[in-house]
Formats: C-alpha cells, structure tokens, sequence
C-alpha cells in the first residue's frame, strides 16, 4: 500500500473504543478550543455580512438545514461547514499543530460537526472522524516539509486541509478503504492556498479553512457516489503534490507510527489572538515587563531573533513594520512586542483602529527590529522560539530567550486555562457554561448533542 492507501486503512479501522483515554479526552478540549474561537467571531462585521450574503444565494429552511453557529440561521451542510470554517480562523485564535504548521481545528471540527449533524451521527461518531481529520492533516502537513513548503508561499493549513476534512468527512459517511483512498486523492487534487494575502493585508486568509472544510466533504461525497480520484497524487511521476509544493518534503513522516503515536496530543492552544510566530515575542515582552523596572521612553531599541519564517511572517513585509490594520497588527511583530510591554497583554482589545494607532505603541514598534536567527531556524517547526534585547538609551540591556511559546505542547496551558479562554467567546451567542459542559462530556449524548446543543437558539 502507498501512503495514502495506509491512511485511508488508518481511517476505516480506527474505532474510539480501543484509543487511550488521553487522545479522546484532548480531541474534546480541541472541539471546545475551536467551536469557541469561531463563535467568538460570528458577530464579526465581516462575518455578519458574508452569512447574509450567502443566506440570499442559499435559501435553505428545512429540517436538513446545519446550523451556522452563533445565528439563527440553517443552510445546506457544505456552505454550513463553509461558514464554520471560515469563523474559526477570523480571531487567530485556532490552535496549531507546531509540527506541521497546521491550524487543525480550523478545517476539521466544523466539518465534521456540521457533517455529524446532518447524518445524526453518535457522538463516539463525531469523535471518531475529529481524530481521524486531525492525524491525516498534521501527517500531510508534516509530509511536505514545513521551511520549504512555507518558504514557497504555500499556506498549509489549507494546503494539507483538504486532506483533514477529507478524513472526518469518510469516516463519518463510513467510506470503505477504497472509497476513502478516492476522497483523500480528490482532496489532494484541490490542494490550495498561497500567504499573498499578507503582502496586500488582504482578509481573505480566512477562505482558507474555509474553502478546504467544503472541498474535503464534497471529496468524501463524490467518492461515495463512484467518483475516483488520484491515489498516488504524494508519489506519482507527474502531479506529485509534494514535489510540486516542497524541496524538502519526505514521504515517510506521513505513516511514520500511524496509529501508535497520536498527533492530536502535540497541538499548541494559542492564548494570544494573532499568528503563532508573534507569541514567542509576546511572551519575551511580558516576561521583561515582569522583571524589571523599564522605562518605555527611555528604550533606545529592541532586537528580536527568531526562526526564518517568523520573521518573513511578521517581520519582514512593510506591513509587519508599520500596521496600520488589524490583520497587518496580528501579523507583527514589532506591534504585538510593543504591546505587549506596555500592557502586559495581548488580547482581542488591542486589535482595534484605535489601539493599533496608540501613540506609545506605534512609537515603541518603531525601534524593534526584526531578524532571523540560525539557532532559531534550526530548531524549528519543532520549536517556535525567540530571542529579545532591549537595549536602553543608559545603556542597560535587558534580554530573555523564549524556547517554547506559551500555549505549545512544551509549555502547555491547563484544561482550565482552555475553558477560561472560552467563556467569553461563548458568550457572544451562547450560554457559555452550558456549551463547555456538554463538549467535555459529549460522549454521554447518543446522538450528538443535536436536540440540546446545535439546536439551541444562538443570542
């Protein structure tokens, strides 16, 4: 069997009852990490009207409708899903998979429970295809080697998301090998997704999730109805994905311990919201603040170290440089250092016009510079880290060295820190307590949690 084939064999024979107890209790904290970050976002003026938009194209009330989470609204399970996805990524605050560069959470758990809802899957069901979606996306995103991948342009969350979606979709329409094989082949054939978004501060990196959730289940469908699709797209002579994509990708990392090792148990919960590559820098800020007595105005400039595509990410465009919007302020790390120095925080607030253009932070992020560090690079995607120097106009040097950011599987926050993160995301639509109960304790719901949760009304 190629690579593929050991995936969809992985898919079809993984049943929840003989998996230890450890992955499926993290597969519940990532459903409530995700489910939370993308209601979060629901009532977002972006958000709010692309839904109203899609609702004239996709007038859908029936009984068959998939609920698009944090509305009172039912649309058909794809664009549902769609919707989901797309709310999931608008915050940044989705977990990740460091090792793949993936944003897991993002793609597979709206598929799977706007998929699960339509079929009244049971929520061991429900679980079942989270995991699966979960292990074939980091291995995928693992596969094409992440420097290289990234370095092309390519956005792997996106990139490998077809396949995640793909896998919880098969799983849940309980595809067989074969048919399996098909939809992670059709997935692969709509690979996507390229970071130009950042130069031009475009807010279309949302679509990226988006569009791999949809994508991903139509593969599943089609497969199912007979449809074939490209079983040796990672190892073929012409149109090989990974060739295409990569210099560096490797075969190997995609099987290698399937089924013993678990790549759900190595996602980072992220707590600050903008991109992962700016919270190593966030957490060097807050630890400075911590430690010494700084004066802001008396800083004479600060040097921040990092992993070469960190700083390409967020330090090295124009608008990592000088933010003047908020996806360009959640991609910089001169802002985000900045503020976090100045308030001891990084959080949703500090996204606004109106703290983006703050006269102290926009003066302090003048003075840090950016760049890569070899040390840095080396370690990484194993290790998102960072090294920062505030050098003061007396001359003092204040510097600390970030290993691991906060929230990364080598330093990880707590089941409550999780919980905590998601109360007032809930609570934008939701009861919030009552959501977080009934994720955590979802096995003990036959059928989902259709009747007492994706049923209730959104505020």
């Amino acid at each position: 069997m190629n690579e593929l084939e050991q995936l969809s064999d992985f898919i079809f024979n993984f049943d929840l009852e003989k998996t230890h107890y450890n992955v499926v209790e993290t597969a519940k904290i990532c459903v409530l990490d995700s489910f939370s970050a993308a209601v979060g976002a629901s009532k977002d003026k972006l958000i709010v009207d692309i839904i109203g938009k899609y609702k004239e194209f996709y007038n859908f009330e029936n009984e068959n409708g998939i609920s698009v989470w944090g509305h009172n609204v039912k649309l058909p399970v794809v664009q549902a899903a769609f919707l989901n996805a797309m709310m999931g990524h608008k915050l940044e605050l989705d977990d990740v998979h460091t090792n793949s560069k993936t944003h897991i959470g993002t793609v597979v758990v709206p598929t799977a429970m706007c998929l699960a809802q339509y079929l009244k899957s049971s929520s061991k069901q429900f679980l079942e295809a989270v995991i699966c979606g979960y292990e074939v996306m980091s291995r995928i995103g693992m596969g094409f080697g992440v420097s290289s991948h990234r370095n092309k342009g390519w956005h792997v969350t996106s990139t490998a998301g077809t396949f995640g979606a793909a896998a919880a979709a098969a799983k849940l329409l309980k595809l067989n090998v074969n048919e399996t094989t098909n939809a992670l082949g059709m997935a692969g054939t709509q690979s996507f997704g390229l970071w130009a978004f950042l130069e031009d501060s475009a807010s279309s990196k949302i679509l990226h999730p988006a569009r791999a959730a949809s994508s991903g289940i139509e593969a599943a469908m089609l497969a199912k109805a007979g449809m074939t699709g490209p079983v040796s797209i990672l190892c073929a002579n012409d149109g090989n994905l990974f060739k295409a994509m990569s210099d560096e990708y490797d075969l190997t990392m995609v099987t290698k311990d399937l089924g013993v090792v678990f790549e759900i148990n190595n996602v980072d919960n992220k707590p600050y919201p903008c991109c992962r590559s700016t919270h190593c820098a966030i957490d060097s800020a807050i630890y400075l603040k911590n430690s010494y007595n700084i004066d802001i105005d008396d800083i004479e400039e600060v040097q921040i170290g990092t992993y070469l595509v960190g700083y390409k990410q967020c330090g090295l465009t124009e608008g990592s440089k000088n933010p003047r919007t908020s996806t360009e302020a959640k991609f910089s790390t001169p802002y985000t250092f900045a503020t976090a120095l100045i308030n001891g925080n990084v959080s949703l607030e500090h996204f606004t016009t109106e703290s983006i253009n703050n006269e102290n932070v926009q003066s302090l992020l003048k003075k840090v510079s950016v760049f890569s560090e070899e040390e840095f690079t080396l370690r990484y995607p194993m290790h998102w880290g960072c090294k920062a120097k505030i050098i003061m106009k007396s001359g003092n040097v204040y510097e600390t060295e970030i290993k691991d950011a906060s929230g990364s599987t080598y330093n990880p926050v707590s089941k409550n820190d999780i919980k905590n993160k998601a109360i007032p995301l809930l609570k934008v639509a939701y009861e919030e307590n009552s959501v977080i109960e009934k994720i955590l304790n979802i096995e003990k719901y036959t059928n989902l949690f259709l009747e007492s949760f994706m049923t209730q009304e959104a505020q």
